[in-house]
């Protein structure tokens, strides 16, 4: 990855990440206004927008381990992107228009009008922040097979993390500029349909260009042919593409990716119930990490309006309190945005912190600076101060979504020495066992002595100079070699780890809105939401200490 046509490459190939990003954030801001217009109460409000993590939870793995099983000829990842799309760009068709579809589709009913409309608008939500995040993780994966080596994957995740970043400071400005005004709007109809009709326009340049230059890659990179995501070069005449997509369409494959996905759903729970340990300590820091980012994120507005400000949300519009709630409301987007672009920094300059320092300096100093920053903003009432802490946790939201995926392909690519299931433990116990970078070794039980020899003869073991990078690893046990099968190593799919780790960040959403509401009304203070993402951190630092970063963790 040399040269600025690489890194060009490689923008273009995470723009449809930034496009994804744009449009969740912007329609999960500007939904809550239009579901209380429509007469959803405010605590049935929160419950809608937790539909989307809730099925993610659900789909994720099974749409990530699907994805690793995959022939389709347009490649492994690229269908289920395109059929999240359709979700995505479904979404932002049927939520600025509920009312004029509820209008056509309830023949002058006033009730069931209202009730149309609510029902479209929590299908519009649901199936954006799902189809949004799920998308997400065939993405990641994509990225995982277009650049396997360590340093080239770590780029990648760095720019997928910056125009993630990227994506939400765009998201998070566009509903706050006045769409009304303007000669798009009189002919569009209003605010919300001159936002969702900029981000239509966003996410289709956006899906289109990632998917054209996924498709180049298939020609210009030098990988083989065999792992790329891009899938076959095909040639670019007309009446063979025609051909193509009338053999596709008479295949089905839409039909052929939901039978992967129905015959896959044995292997994920197995997947789930084995899951090697350098995952296992992965995910529960990357859960613990992400659960004190996002309970910051997700009250901190809040926290600002109601504590620094000392507003009442419930106030009557126009008095001293609903004003000050407000403008504390204005500061916190203005903390938010101020992280985002703290984050985009951090995403530019990950993949040198990480060759200055190493992976395990940059994870701990990450949440490290995240902890503290959040205990000053508990203990201070300077606006100015917090808003200054509040841009620092944009180092840990840029980590969090790069290292872990770059760890994970750094498993994947050494399975052999990372990922040892339970049968290569037990033997571990009762002899030893000789993994990548061994020599041919012989043991001799009748002579006692260590030979350097070629086969298998006698009681011998041996590693055959195949041209196989890493061999397959022997076992001695009382003067028998025992082989350990190539597939324990070789079933599990890159997509369906990224879907779990994705799946952690999924939970960190659910959990706080089940049970940050009981704490505050508890403690009586929203500070505790600052609070409990302090704690949060400091259990992801412990948890981060356990991870395995490298060969010596082992």
């Amino acid at each position: 990855m040399t040269g600025w046509r690489s890194h060009w490459r490689l923008v273009l190939l995470n723009l449809l990440t930034c496009g994804l990003e744009i449009c969740v954030a912007a329609g999960i801001t500007y939904v809550p206004p239009l579901l209380l217009k429509a007469g959803v109460e405010e605590q049935y409000m929160t419950m809608v927008l937790g539909i989307g993590p809730v099925l993610g939870l659900l789909f994720i793995p099974l749409i990530g381990s699907a994805s690793d099983q995959c022939n389709s000829s347009y490649g492994r990842r690229r269908p289920f992107i395109w059929l999240l799309s359709l979700g995505v760009l479904l979404a932002l068709l049927i939520i600025p228009h509920a009312d004029l579809l509820a209008a056509h589709l309830s023949w002058g009913s006033t009730h069931r009008n209202q009730a149309l409309q609510v029902g479209l608008l929590i299908l519009g939500v649901g199936l954006l922040d799902f189809c949004g995040q799920v998308c997400f993780t065939p993405l990641e994966a994509l990225l995982s097979d277009l650049y396997r080596d360590r340093e080239d994957c770590g780029q990648a995740f760095a720019m997928f993390s910056f125009m993630v970043s990227l994506g939400g400071c765009v998201g998070y400005l566009l509903p706050a500029l006045d769409w009304s005004g303007g000669l798009l709007s009189f002919y569009l109809g209003g605010q919300a349909e001159c936002l969702f009709s900029l981000l239509i326009l966003i996410f289709v340049v956006s899906l289109l260009v990632t998917m054209k230059v996924s498709e180049e890659h298939c020609g210009t990179s030098n990988m083989e042919p065999g792992p790329l995501e891009s899938g076959r070069c095909f040639p670019r005449s007309c009446c063979y593409l025609f051909q193509c997509k009338l053999r596709l369409l008479k295949s089905g494959p839409l039909m052929c990716l939901l039978r992967t996905c129905w015959s896959m759903t044995p292997a994920i729970y197995r997947s789930y119930c084995h899951v090697p340990r350098v995952m296992r300590q992965l995910c529960l820091a990357q859960l613990c990490s992400w659960m004190g980012v996002m309970s910051f994120m997700l009250f901190y507005t809040d926290f600002v309006g109601e504590g620094l400000y000392e507003g009442v949300p419930s106030a009557a519009p126009g008095t001293d309190l609903r004003q000050r709630y407000d403008e504390g409301i204005r500061m916190g987007s203005l903390g938010l945005f101020l992280q985002c672009a703290t984050s985009t920094f951090f995403s530019l300059v990950m993949s040198r912190l990480v060759r200055l320092f190493g992976s395990r300096t940059v994870y701990l100093s990450s949440m490290v600076c995240f902890t503290v920053s959040a205990l000053v903003i508990c203990l201070s009432k300077s606006v100015l101060l917090v808003t200054a802490m509040s841009a620092l946790t944009g180092f840990a939201y840029a980590t969090l979504q790069t290292l872990p995926y770059t760890l994970t392909c750094h498993y994947h690519k050494e399975k052999e020495v990372y990922m040892q299931n339970t049968q290569t433990k037990k033997l571990h116990k009762n002899g030893f066992t000789i993994t990548r970078d061994s020599v041919c070794l012989t043991l001799d039980n009748d002579a006692g002595d260590l030979t350097h020899k070629s086969g298998i003869s006698n009681g011998h073991a041996y590693y055959s100079n195949d041209k196989q990078k890493y061999p397959t690893p022997l076992h001695v046990q009382n003067g028998t070699p025992v082989a350990l099968e190539p597939e324990d190593f070789e079933k599990r799919g890159v997509g369906l780890d990224f879907a779990i780790l994705d799946s952690t960040f999924l939970l960190s959403q659910v959990f706080p809105t089940f049970f940050m509401g009981m704490i505050v009304q508890f403690t009586e203070s929203v500070t505790a939401y600052i609070a409990s993402s302090a704690i949060f951190g400091a259990i992801g630092i412990y948890f981060a200490t356990h991870i395995i970063f490298d060969q010596k963790d082992l």
